[in-house]
């Protein structure tokens, strides 16, 4: 768990470039067998122009391009908030081998890790799901987000 926090928290300092840039506060990192991270991202769809701009979507194709290799297998993506469905498509496109992340997101994940966690899908691929990692601090810096924006 030690481990899950410290990857966390680098996760959190790319949520907090996002929300320098205006953009929702949501950060992502991937990190290899041994511990290396593979790559970083952070939300950037409206400055990007590019709906699938996601913190995810970015950390998983900075590793990608880093392995030239599209398949990441053994790797763990730590992000801040729960994976869209988009994102999921692309974890398990991926091979992440595991997925932790910190707040919930009802609105757009709406339960989506949970049938995956259950293996409700038929994919050829199981990821770890680990929810809740830091989950008052993944929250709060998106609560405070919207607040401003309200």
């Amino acid at each position: 768990m030690e481990r899950d926090t410290y990857y966390m928290q680098l996760a959190l300092e790319e949520a907090k470039e996002a929300e320098k840039a205006g953009e929702v506060p949501v950060g992502a990192v991937i990190v290899g067998e041994s511990g290396k991270i593979l790559g970083r991202g952070f939300n950037n769809p409206v400055q990007s122009h590019d709906p699938t701009a996601h913190a995810e979507i970015v950390a998983l194709r900075k590793a990608a391009l880093l392995l030239k290799n599209y398949r990441l297998p053994g790797s763990i993506l730590y992000v801040t908030l729960e994976p869209c469905l988009m994102c999921w498509g692309a974890i398990y496109h991926a091979r992440v081998k595991r997925v932790v992340f910190g707040a919930s997101e009802e609105k757009y994940s709406a339960g989506v890790s949970e049938l995956l966690a259950r293996g409700s899908f038929k994919f050829n691929h199981r990821v770890e799901i680990i929810g809740g990692v830091m989950a008052q601090e993944c929250g709060e810096i998106l609560r405070r987000f919207f607040e401003k924006k309200r």
